[in-house]
Protein backbone atom coordinates (compact mmCIF):
# COMPACT_ATOMS: atom_id res chain seq x y z
CA UNK A 1 0.00 0.00 0.00
CA UNK A 2 1.51 3.52 -0.85
CA UNK A 3 2.58 5.90 1.45
CA UNK A 4 0.72 8.63 0.86
CA UNK A 5 3.31 10.94 2.97
CA UNK A 6 6.08 9.58 2.13
CA UNK A 7 5.22 9.99 -1.62
CA UNK A 8 4.28 13.48 -1.34
CA UNK A 9 7.58 14.60 0.45
CA UNK A 10 9.45 12.76 -2.84
CA UNK A 11 7.37 14.59 -5.20
CA UNK A 12 7.96 17.81 -3.58
CA UNK A 13 11.99 17.15 -3.12
CA UNK A 14 11.90 16.38 -7.26
CA UNK A 15 10.34 19.44 -8.19
CA UNK A 16 12.77 21.48 -6.14
CA UNK A 17 15.36 20.42 -8.67
CA UNK A 18 16.50 22.86 -10.99
CA UNK A 19 15.30 21.05 -13.63
CA UNK A 20 11.73 20.86 -12.47
CA UNK A 21 11.14 23.67 -10.43
CA UNK A 22 10.03 25.51 -13.45
CA UNK A 23 6.63 24.14 -15.51
CA UNK A 24 7.79 22.45 -18.53
CA UNK A 25 5.85 24.32 -21.23
CA UNK A 26 6.10 27.59 -20.11
CA UNK A 27 8.62 27.97 -17.32
CA UNK A 28 6.28 29.53 -14.58
CA UNK A 29 8.25 28.67 -11.30
CA UNK A 30 7.07 26.28 -8.50
CA UNK A 31 4.93 24.00 -10.58
CA UNK A 32 1.75 21.77 -8.43
CA UNK A 33 0.94 19.68 -10.76
CA UNK A 34 2.64 16.85 -12.65
CA UNK A 35 1.42 14.81 -16.33
CA UNK A 36 1.87 11.47 -14.96
CA UNK A 37 1.79 10.26 -18.62
CA UNK A 38 5.03 12.25 -19.59
CA UNK A 39 6.86 12.61 -15.77
CA UNK A 40 6.88 16.30 -15.89
CA UNK A 41 5.99 18.90 -13.23
CA UNK A 42 3.46 21.83 -14.80
CA UNK A 43 1.33 24.83 -14.03
CA UNK A 44 -1.94 25.41 -13.38
CA UNK A 45 -3.01 27.03 -16.55
CA UNK A 46 -0.60 24.41 -18.23
CA UNK A 47 -2.11 20.97 -16.58
CA UNK A 48 -5.70 22.10 -17.51
CA UNK A 49 -4.65 21.76 -21.32
CA UNK A 50 -2.74 18.85 -20.60
CA UNK A 51 -6.13 17.27 -19.12
CA UNK A 52 -7.92 18.36 -22.50
CA UNK A 53 -5.66 16.01 -23.84
CA UNK A 54 -6.16 13.20 -21.81
CA UNK A 55 -2.47 13.62 -20.44
CA UNK A 56 -3.36 12.25 -16.92
CA UNK A 57 -2.12 15.11 -14.43
CA UNK A 58 -2.52 15.26 -10.70
CA UNK A 59 -1.82 18.05 -8.21
CA UNK A 60 1.73 16.93 -6.23
CA UNK A 61 0.03 18.27 -2.69
CA UNK A 62 -3.30 17.47 -2.30
CA UNK A 63 -3.65 14.25 -4.61
CA UNK A 64 -3.11 10.85 -3.77
CA UNK A 65 -0.22 9.35 -5.80
CA UNK A 66 0.25 5.71 -6.17
CA UNK A 67 3.90 4.14 -5.42
CA UNK A 68 4.38 3.18 -9.04
CA UNK A 69 3.21 6.40 -10.68
CA UNK A 70 6.02 8.24 -7.97
CA UNK A 71 8.71 5.98 -9.40
CA UNK A 72 7.61 6.71 -12.87
CA UNK A 73 8.03 10.72 -12.26
CA UNK A 74 11.55 9.95 -10.48
CA UNK A 75 12.81 8.17 -13.41
CA UNK A 76 11.32 11.07 -16.05
CA UNK A 77 11.29 14.41 -15.16
CA UNK A 78 11.33 17.75 -17.25
CA UNK A 79 14.71 17.46 -18.96
CA UNK A 80 14.11 14.32 -20.11
CA UNK A 81 10.75 15.53 -21.61
CA UNK A 82 12.70 18.05 -23.30
CA UNK A 83 15.31 16.34 -24.53
CA UNK A 84 12.76 14.11 -26.47
CA UNK A 85 9.87 16.20 -27.14
CA UNK A 86 12.14 19.86 -28.18
CA UNK A 87 14.98 18.06 -30.16
CA UNK A 88 14.32 20.16 -32.92
CA UNK A 89 12.19 23.10 -31.91
CA UNK A 90 13.56 25.60 -35.14
CA UNK A 91 14.80 28.85 -33.48
CA UNK A 92 12.39 30.95 -34.84
CA UNK A 93 9.36 28.96 -33.53
CA UNK A 94 8.15 31.02 -30.60
CA UNK A 95 7.86 29.47 -26.98
CA UNK A 96 5.11 30.61 -24.55
CA UNK A 97 5.87 32.13 -21.99
CA UNK A 98 3.57 32.41 -18.11
CA UNK A 99 1.91 35.51 -19.34
CA UNK A 100 0.58 34.73 -22.98
CA UNK A 101 -2.35 34.08 -24.37
CA UNK A 102 -3.99 30.49 -23.68
CA UNK A 103 -4.31 29.59 -27.28
CA UNK A 104 0.06 29.82 -27.33
CA UNK A 105 0.06 27.40 -24.76
CA UNK A 106 -2.30 25.19 -26.31
CA UNK A 107 -0.63 25.03 -29.77
CA UNK A 108 2.48 24.52 -28.39
CA UNK A 109 1.42 21.69 -25.69
CA UNK A 110 -0.48 20.44 -28.78
CA UNK A 111 2.32 20.66 -31.21
CA UNK A 112 5.23 19.19 -28.85
CA UNK A 113 3.07 15.67 -27.12
CA UNK A 114 0.40 15.48 -29.65
CA UNK A 115 1.46 15.95 -32.88
CA UNK A 116 4.93 15.61 -32.28
CA UNK A 117 6.30 17.97 -34.30
CA UNK A 118 9.97 18.15 -32.40
CA UNK A 119 11.27 14.90 -31.90
CA UNK A 120 13.40 15.34 -34.96
CA UNK A 121 11.35 12.75 -36.87
CA UNK A 122 11.78 13.84 -40.68
CA UNK A 123 7.75 14.91 -41.22
CA UNK A 124 8.28 17.88 -38.78
CA UNK A 125 8.57 20.10 -38.49
CA UNK A 126 5.75 20.99 -40.81
CA UNK A 127 6.30 22.55 -44.07
CA UNK A 128 4.87 26.27 -43.50
CA UNK A 129 8.00 26.93 -41.45
CA UNK A 130 10.27 24.90 -43.89
CA UNK A 131 8.99 26.03 -47.41
CA UNK A 132 9.16 29.97 -46.98
CA UNK A 133 5.78 30.34 -48.62
CA UNK A 134 2.09 29.87 -47.29
CA UNK A 135 -1.20 30.95 -48.04
CA UNK A 136 -4.33 30.91 -46.62
CA UNK A 137 -7.95 32.82 -45.24
CA UNK A 138 -7.80 35.14 -42.38
CA UNK A 139 -10.48 36.99 -41.46
CA UNK A 140 -9.65 40.50 -41.77
CA UNK A 141 -11.33 43.60 -40.01
CA UNK A 142 -11.86 46.40 -42.13
CA UNK A 143 -10.25 49.96 -42.07
CA UNK A 144 -13.00 51.86 -41.67
CA UNK A 145 -15.65 49.36 -40.02
CA UNK A 146 -16.18 46.34 -37.53
CA UNK A 147 -16.83 44.03 -39.84
CA UNK A 148 -14.65 41.41 -40.20
CA UNK A 149 -14.26 39.90 -43.86
CA UNK A 150 -12.54 36.86 -45.72
CA UNK A 151 -9.31 37.67 -47.22
CA UNK A 152 -6.56 35.72 -48.99
CA UNK A 153 -3.16 36.31 -47.35
CA UNK A 154 -0.07 35.23 -49.12
CA UNK A 155 4.01 34.87 -47.12
CA UNK A 156 6.69 34.96 -49.26
CA UNK A 157 10.23 34.45 -47.94
CA UNK A 158 11.91 34.48 -50.42
CA UNK A 159 10.53 38.22 -51.53
CA UNK A 160 10.39 38.89 -47.72
CA UNK A 161 6.58 40.05 -48.39
CA UNK A 162 3.29 39.28 -46.66
CA UNK A 163 0.47 40.15 -49.51
CA UNK A 164 -3.37 39.94 -49.40
CA UNK A 165 -6.42 40.68 -51.01
CA UNK A 166 -9.15 42.22 -50.90
CA UNK A 167 -11.19 40.26 -53.52
CA UNK A 168 -11.79 36.94 -54.48
CA UNK A 169 -11.22 38.20 -58.19
CA UNK A 170 -7.41 38.02 -57.59
CA UNK A 171 -5.96 39.41 -61.26
CA UNK A 172 -6.06 43.00 -59.84
CA UNK A 173 -3.25 41.94 -57.90
CA UNK A 174 -2.92 42.39 -54.10
CA UNK A 175 -4.51 45.02 -51.75
CA UNK A 176 -1.02 45.50 -50.24
CA UNK A 177 2.23 44.65 -50.23
CA UNK A 178 3.83 44.21 -46.99
CA UNK A 179 7.54 44.50 -45.75
CA UNK A 180 8.78 41.92 -43.76
CA UNK A 181 11.29 43.93 -42.90
CA UNK A 182 8.94 46.71 -40.75
CA UNK A 183 6.39 44.04 -39.73
CA UNK A 184 5.59 42.74 -36.09
CA UNK A 185 2.81 40.26 -35.29
CA UNK A 186 1.53 39.94 -31.72
CA UNK A 187 -1.45 38.35 -29.88
CA UNK A 188 -4.20 40.34 -29.03
CA UNK A 189 -7.48 38.10 -28.43
CA UNK A 190 -8.80 40.67 -25.80
CA UNK A 191 -8.33 43.86 -28.00
CA UNK A 192 -9.58 42.25 -30.88
CA UNK A 193 -12.30 40.33 -29.11
CA UNK A 194 -11.41 36.91 -30.75
CA UNK A 195 -9.84 33.95 -28.63
CA UNK A 196 -7.75 33.66 -31.80
CA UNK A 197 -6.71 37.58 -32.50
CA UNK A 198 -3.49 38.62 -34.15
CA UNK A 199 -2.41 42.44 -34.62
CA UNK A 200 -0.36 42.79 -38.02
CA UNK A 201 1.84 46.28 -37.68
CA UNK A 202 3.55 47.64 -40.48
CA UNK A 203 5.13 50.87 -41.85
CA UNK A 204 3.53 52.10 -44.74
CA UNK A 205 5.39 54.91 -45.82
CA UNK A 206 5.07 57.36 -42.87
CA UNK A 207 2.37 56.27 -41.12
CA UNK A 208 2.20 53.07 -38.74
CA UNK A 209 -0.53 50.80 -40.06
CA UNK A 210 -2.61 48.04 -38.21
CA UNK A 211 -4.51 44.97 -39.23
CA UNK A 212 -6.52 43.06 -37.54
CA UNK A 213 -7.31 39.39 -38.50
CA UNK A 214 -8.55 36.20 -36.91
CA UNK A 215 -9.27 32.35 -37.57
CA UNK A 216 -11.62 29.81 -36.13
CA UNK A 217 -9.11 27.54 -35.59
CA UNK A 218 -6.58 27.78 -33.32
CA UNK A 219 -3.84 25.85 -35.07
CA UNK A 220 -4.03 27.56 -38.10
CA UNK A 221 -3.78 31.11 -36.58
CA UNK A 222 -0.46 30.01 -34.76
CA UNK A 223 0.53 28.28 -37.51
CA UNK A 224 0.60 31.78 -39.45
CA UNK A 225 2.54 33.91 -36.58
CA UNK A 226 5.24 30.93 -36.35
CA UNK A 227 5.52 31.71 -40.22
CA UNK A 228 5.63 35.19 -40.05
CA UNK A 229 8.64 34.77 -37.68
CA UNK A 230 9.91 32.26 -40.11
CA UNK A 231 10.40 35.02 -42.52
CA UNK A 232 11.49 37.87 -40.07
CA UNK A 233 14.13 35.41 -38.71
CA UNK A 234 15.64 34.94 -42.09
CA UNK A 235 15.30 38.72 -42.91
CA UNK A 236 17.52 39.39 -39.52
CA UNK A 237 19.51 37.01 -40.81
CA UNK A 238 20.15 38.34 -44.06
CA UNK A 239 20.12 42.23 -42.18
CA UNK A 240 22.52 41.64 -39.46
CA UNK A 241 24.53 38.57 -40.81
CA UNK A 242 26.87 38.25 -37.92
CA UNK A 243 24.02 38.44 -35.55
CA UNK A 244 23.51 35.42 -32.72
CA UNK A 245 20.53 34.09 -32.64
CA UNK A 246 20.61 35.59 -28.82
CA UNK A 247 21.26 38.93 -30.91
CA UNK A 248 18.39 37.98 -33.26
CA UNK A 249 14.97 36.15 -31.51
CA UNK A 250 13.94 39.15 -29.68
CA UNK A 251 13.54 41.30 -32.51
CA UNK A 252 11.67 38.55 -34.69
CA UNK A 253 8.13 39.93 -32.73
CA UNK A 254 7.34 41.66 -29.79
CA UNK A 255 4.61 42.19 -27.29
CA UNK A 256 4.12 45.99 -27.09
CA UNK A 257 5.53 47.69 -23.42
CA UNK A 258 2.29 49.23 -22.73
CA UNK A 259 -1.11 49.76 -24.30
CA UNK A 260 -4.21 51.76 -23.29
CA UNK A 261 -6.36 54.97 -23.72
CA UNK A 262 -5.30 58.33 -22.15
CA UNK A 263 -6.53 62.00 -23.00
CA UNK A 264 -4.41 64.24 -25.15
CA UNK A 265 -4.24 67.72 -25.24
CA UNK A 266 -2.54 69.95 -27.94
CA UNK A 267 0.97 71.51 -28.15
CA UNK A 268 -0.07 74.92 -26.63
CA UNK A 269 -1.99 72.83 -24.08
CA UNK A 270 -4.66 75.00 -24.05
CA UNK A 271 -6.65 72.46 -26.54
CA UNK A 272 -9.39 70.42 -25.40
CA UNK A 273 -8.45 67.26 -24.05
CA UNK A 274 -8.88 64.34 -26.68
CA UNK A 275 -9.25 60.26 -25.76
CA UNK A 276 -6.81 58.89 -28.01
CA UNK A 277 -5.13 54.79 -27.65
CA UNK A 278 -1.27 54.40 -27.39
CA UNK A 279 0.69 51.73 -27.68
CA UNK A 280 4.33 51.88 -26.09
CA UNK A 281 6.80 50.00 -28.83
CA UNK A 282 9.97 50.04 -26.78
CA UNK A 283 11.93 48.40 -29.13
CA UNK A 284 11.61 50.96 -31.97
CA UNK A 285 11.10 53.84 -28.90
CA UNK A 286 8.09 55.11 -30.06
CA UNK A 287 4.73 56.07 -28.21
CA UNK A 288 2.12 55.98 -31.05
CA UNK A 289 -1.40 57.17 -30.48
CA UNK A 290 -4.77 56.02 -32.64
CA UNK A 291 -8.23 57.39 -32.27
CA UNK A 292 -9.49 54.11 -31.37
CA UNK A 293 -7.78 50.94 -30.18
CA UNK A 294 -8.87 49.14 -33.42
CA UNK A 295 -7.82 51.38 -35.71
CA UNK A 296 -6.04 50.72 -38.73
CA UNK A 297 -3.73 54.14 -39.12
CA UNK A 298 -1.69 56.11 -36.15
CA UNK A 299 -2.47 59.67 -35.87
CA UNK A 300 0.75 60.29 -34.54
CA UNK A 301 4.01 59.41 -32.84
CA UNK A 302 6.57 60.44 -30.54
CA UNK A 303 9.99 59.19 -30.03
CA UNK A 304 11.50 58.63 -26.70
CA UNK A 305 15.25 59.44 -26.27
CA UNK A 306 17.12 59.03 -23.12
CA UNK A 307 18.02 61.82 -20.50
CA UNK A 308 20.62 62.99 -21.35
CA UNK A 309 19.44 64.01 -24.94
CA UNK A 310 16.97 65.97 -23.21
CA UNK A 311 13.69 63.44 -23.00
CA UNK A 312 11.84 62.78 -19.54
CA UNK A 313 8.81 61.46 -18.60
CA UNK A 314 6.91 63.02 -15.11
CA UNK A 315 3.51 63.53 -13.35
CA UNK A 316 2.08 66.63 -13.89
CA UNK A 317 -1.06 68.74 -13.65
CA UNK A 318 -2.09 70.90 -16.03
CA UNK A 319 -2.64 74.29 -17.37
CA UNK A 320 -6.18 73.67 -18.51
CA UNK A 321 -7.99 71.49 -17.80
CA UNK A 322 -11.03 71.86 -20.35
CA UNK A 323 -12.69 69.07 -21.92
CA UNK A 324 -10.53 66.48 -19.92
CA UNK A 325 -12.15 63.83 -17.90
CA UNK A 326 -9.76 62.28 -16.24
CA UNK A 327 -7.01 63.37 -13.19
CA UNK A 328 -4.02 61.33 -13.43
CA UNK A 329 -1.37 63.70 -15.14
CA UNK A 330 1.98 62.87 -17.09
CA UNK A 331 4.45 65.17 -19.09
CA UNK A 332 6.29 63.64 -22.02
CA UNK A 333 9.09 66.37 -22.71
CA UNK A 334 11.06 66.19 -26.02
CA UNK A 335 13.76 68.71 -26.96
CA UNK A 336 11.11 70.07 -29.40
CA UNK A 337 7.94 70.13 -27.43
CA UNK A 338 6.00 69.12 -24.13
CA UNK A 339 3.61 66.63 -24.53
CA UNK A 340 0.80 66.37 -21.63
CA UNK A 341 -1.58 63.20 -21.37
CA UNK A 342 -4.13 62.55 -18.87
CA UNK A 343 -5.01 58.92 -16.87
CA UNK A 344 -8.53 57.93 -15.81
CA UNK A 345 -6.75 55.87 -12.63
CA UNK A 346 -3.41 56.29 -10.80
CA UNK A 347 -2.89 52.95 -11.43
CA UNK A 348 -2.63 53.57 -15.39
CA UNK A 349 -0.65 56.86 -14.90
CA UNK A 350 2.27 54.97 -12.52
CA UNK A 351 1.99 51.87 -15.08
CA UNK A 352 3.09 54.74 -18.13
CA UNK A 353 5.46 56.60 -15.94
CA UNK A 354 7.19 53.16 -14.97
CA UNK A 355 6.82 51.88 -18.70
CA UNK A 356 8.20 55.24 -20.42
CA UNK A 357 11.34 54.88 -17.89
CA UNK A 358 12.20 51.85 -18.86
CA UNK A 359 12.83 53.05 -22.18
CA UNK A 360 14.26 55.91 -21.23
CA UNK A 361 17.15 54.39 -19.31
CA UNK A 362 17.54 52.59 -22.15
CA UNK A 363 20.94 53.55 -24.22
CA UNK A 364 19.99 54.60 -27.59
CA UNK A 365 21.51 52.48 -30.44
CA UNK A 366 22.61 53.27 -33.95
CA UNK A 367 19.42 52.78 -35.31
CA UNK A 368 17.61 54.44 -32.79
CA UNK A 369 19.52 57.99 -33.47
CA UNK A 370 18.38 57.20 -37.54
CA UNK A 371 14.48 56.67 -35.98
CA UNK A 372 14.70 59.78 -34.46
CA UNK A 373 16.05 61.83 -37.29
CA UNK A 374 14.08 60.33 -39.60
CA UNK A 375 10.96 61.42 -37.37
CA UNK A 376 12.45 64.86 -36.91
CA UNK A 377 12.89 65.13 -40.68
CA UNK A 378 8.98 64.26 -40.91
CA UNK A 379 8.27 67.14 -38.56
Amino acid sequence: MANRERNKKILLELVKQSDNSRCADCGEPEPDWASYKLGIFVCLNCSGIHRSLSSHVKSIRLDFWEDKLVEFMESNGNARAQAQYEKAVPPYYYRPQREDCNILREQWIRAKYERKEFTGETKYPPLPYTTGFYEGILLKKGKDNTQFLKRKFVLSEREFTLSYYNKEDESKGPKAVISIKDLNATFQPEKIGHPNGLQITYQDGDHTRNLYVYHERSEEIVTWYNVIRAARYAYLKTAYPTGSDEELLPMITRNYLKEGYMEKTGPMQTESFKRRWFILDSQNRKLLYFKGHLDAEELGAIFIGTECKGYSVRECVPLNARGNKWKCGLMVETPERQFVFMCEQERDQREWLEALRKVLSRPMSPQDYTTEAVMKYKR
